[in-house]
């Protein structure tokens, strides 16, 4: 004859009759590290999705953090609430497969056949939030129902931790650039259901036979989409761009999808175009050429951005360059369109030129080590959609930077659409005008705003930067093959209508990031 309970004890605090105490101390501690390792994934798939699909990287990735972290918060709460720890444990852990393996997927088509992505984004993610947080209660509960011995719940939060930090380690550094968003999603689905698969069978004789089956369906059906995810990617892509995809890939950096229609290819990177083969050269003629025409050396030339060697093709077309050294971030860029046979004939093979070095650096840290100086410097940044991009358009980034150029120097900055984001633009020809020039003690930068009309983009802006003021404008002699830019389109180039003429708008600094504001409520105002 047993003695009964004492009044009140919840039904997981009696000792399992399953299970041996000790193997399964070990495996719910590896099961938290798997768990946390999962968990902090889902937090980043949301999170990179949220900033690719809705843009404003610092407010989604804030946004994203805020709600999962709350949501945790709540489930945890509600883990008092569940009775059976290991059962409860094991179905929190089918549900995270589901939800959170699917999560990519679900994103990805919503985007794509209904563009309204906050509503299932922010659902998924608080539902995801939930089940994570009932993990750690519901493992400790575990481990004191089955008598581990010297059981502290510090021990289990120390494995969590150390697993949210491999996770978000590994997230860019192997996850995205090997398995991408989709992918990724659906193997750390499979992972929650291995554990929960396991846990079945470590505590068995406390589980239904229905749990078993609920969790062999959502097996299959997990291991089935991993199968086809290659094929769901395409055929989201597809209806997302309305050319062929080309390439879809996912680098440490972004996602890169080039698209071909007939002979016309784009290029875009996180759902942003980057160009249109039928009119880049309006962009990249008027961004290069002005520079190169007014330098009066052009032995040695830099170029941040332009991984696509579109604007190196224009700097090679004067044949008195002699080195350009070409600083772009992300190899993948580089590296595709230095081999892909219909990118290199769209670039005139310009990123193979032995003339040229690639240095795939951070542009800030480049800058901040490099001792050489250049007769012409080519910014063709991404635009100031983040903290980290926003950065490379600061007064103490553009101060580092005019110390690499010559005496009689050019330099010239992408610097983002006067007619979308009119601030941003003049934010940044403010910012260049207030910085210090190497030229002469408390001289300032001589700015020379201009911009051009792509049809891809719209209206687009540049600001041509020489340490000392030039009076005479005129371009010299321009290279032979130029299919836009004249005296006659330079001189109309510095002329802007009254919507995008100069506004007032802050210096951008680091400590303030101004631009950042201007640009997202800028283009905000225009396509949301």
């Amino acid at each position: 004859m047993t003695d009964a309970p004492p009044p009140g004890t919840a039904p997981d605090t009696a000792p399992s009759a399953g299970a041996p105490s000790r193997g399964a101390e070990i495996w719910l501690l590896v099961a938290t590290f798997l768990v946390a390792v999962a968990g902090m994934v889902y937090e980043l798939i949301a999170a990179t999705l949220s900033s690719y699909l809705l843009g404003d990287s610092v407010r989604q990735f804030s946004l994203v953090i805020g709600v999962f972290l709350a949501s945790m918060g709540f489930g945890a709460w509600l883990s008092r609430l569940v009775t059976d720890a290991v059962r409860g444990f094991v179905w929190a852990q089918i549900a995270l497969g589901v939800v959170g393996g699917f999560m990519a997927p679900a994103l990805y088509f919503a985007f794509a056949w209904s563009g309204a992505v906050e509503l299932p984004l922010y659902g998924l993610l608080v539902l995801t939030g939930v089940l994570c947080g009932m993990e750690i209660p519901l493992i400790a509960r575990v481990l004191k129902d089955i008598g581990a011995p010297e059981f502290r719940f510090e021990n289990v939060l120390s494995v969590d931790y150390v697993g949210a930090l491999v996770a978000s380690v590994a997230f860019p550094l192997l996850i995205v650039p090997h398995l991408g968003l989709m992918s990724a999603s659906l193997c750390f689905g499979i992972l929650n259901l291995m554990v929960a698969g396991f846990s079945l069978w470590l505590f068995r004789a406390r589980l239904s036979r229905g749990v078993g089956i609920v969790w062999a369906v959502a097996l299959l059906a997990s291991c089935a989409g991993l199968v086809q995810a290659e094929r769901m990617v395409s055929v989201v892509e597809a209806s997302l761009y309305e050319d062929d995809v080309l390439i879809s890939q996912d680098s440490r950096y972004q996602h890169i999808t080039l698209t071909r229609f007939r002979n016309r290819t784009r290029l875009y990177l996180d759902a942003s175009i980057q160009f249109d083969s039928l009119d880049e050269y309006r962009y990249h003629e008027t961004l290069v050429q002005p520079a190169m025409a007014l330098a009066p050396r052009v032995d040695r030339v830099l170029i941040l951005g332009g991984g696509d060697g579109m604007a190196a093709r224009e700097v090679f077309r004067n044949p008195a360059v002699q080195a350009v050294t070409l600083v772009d971030l992300d190899a993948a860029v580089t590296d595709l369109f230095r081999s892909h046979p219909d990118l290199t004939l769209l670039n005139a093979d310009a990123l193979n030129d032995p003339r040229l070095t690639i240095v795939n650096r951070d542009a800030w840290q480049f800058v901040q080590e490099e001792t050489h100086s250049y007769d012409v410097i080519v910014v063709d940044l991404p635009d100031p959609k983040s903290i980290a991009l926003s950065m490379l358009y600061t007064q103490e980034f553009y101060a580092q930077l005019v110390e690499r150029l010559s005496a009689t120097g050019v330099m010239v900055v992408q610097a983002g659409s006067p007619l979308f984001a009119r601030q941003g633009y003049w934010s940044v020809v403010h910012t260049l005008a207030a910085t210090r020039s190497p030229a002469a003690l408390g001289a300032t930068l001589s700015v020379t705003p201009y911009h051009v009309y792509v049809p891809s983009f719209g209206d687009w802006g540049f600001a041509l930067v020489t340490p000392r003021p030039r009076a005479d404008r005129a371009l010299g002699a321009l290279p032979g093959g130029l299919r836009y830019l004249t005296q006659a389109t330079w001189d109309a180039a510095q002329v802007f209508g009254p919507d995008e003429s100069e506004v007032e708008a802050e210096i951008n600094r680091l400590q303030s990031h101004a631009l950042l504001g201007y640009y997202n409520a800028g283009w905000d105002a225009w396509f949301r």
